[in-house]
C-alpha cells in the first residue's frame, strides 16, 4: 500500500454498525468498508458545504419548517447536479486507488448509495444547520 492510501485509511473512523459478512453483495461491502467511513470522516465538511449551499440560495432553507427542510436537503442532493457532483468529489477524493478501481466498476449504483448516506447524514445533523449556528 502506498503512503497516500495508508494515510487515507488510517484517518477514517471505525463504524461498528457497518458489519461485513461473507454473503453480502460487493456494493454493500463497498458501502460498509469505504463509503460509510469516508462520509463520516467528511461529516463536518459536508455540513459546512451545505450551509454554503443554503447561503448561495438566499437562505430560504432557514424559513422552512422541519419537514420542508428535510425535503430541501433531499432535493439539493438529488436534483442539483452541480452540488451533487461537488459532494461526490469530496468523497471520491478520499478513496484509495484500489477503492477507486472498485468504485468505477459500478459507479452508478454506488453513487446512489453514496448520495443516500449523505442525505441521511445531513438530515440527521439538521440541528447543526440552524441559522445561528451557520455564522
Amino acid at each position: 500500500m502506498n503512503p497516500r492510501d495508508f494515510n487515507l485509511t488510517e484517518l477514517r473512523p471505525e463504524i461498528p454498525s457497518a458489519r461485513i459478512t461473507e454473503n453480502m453483495s460487493s456494493d454493500e461491502r463497498f458501502q460498509n468498508e469505504t463509503l460509510r467511513p469516508v462520509i463520516k470522516l467528511q461529516d463536518d465538511l459536508l455540513v459546512a458545504v451545505f450551509r454554503n449551499y443554503v447561503s448561495k440560495h438566499k437562505n430560504a432553507f432557514y424559513e422552512l419548517k422541519l419537514e420542508k427542510r428535510l425535503l430541501y436537503i433531499e432535493n439539493a442532493i438529488q436534483r442539483d447536479i452541480k452540488f451533487r457532483n461537488s459532494v461526490k468529489g469530496m468523497i471520491i477524493g478520499q478513496f484509495t486507488i484500489q477503492e477507486y478501481e472498485n468504485y468505477i466498476k459500478n459507479s452508478s449504483a454506488l453513487n446512489k448509495r453514496m448520495m443516500n448516506i449523505v442525505r441521511e447524514r445531513l438530515q440527521s445533523n439538521i440541528q447543526l444547520l440552524e441559522r445561528d449556528l451557520a455564522y
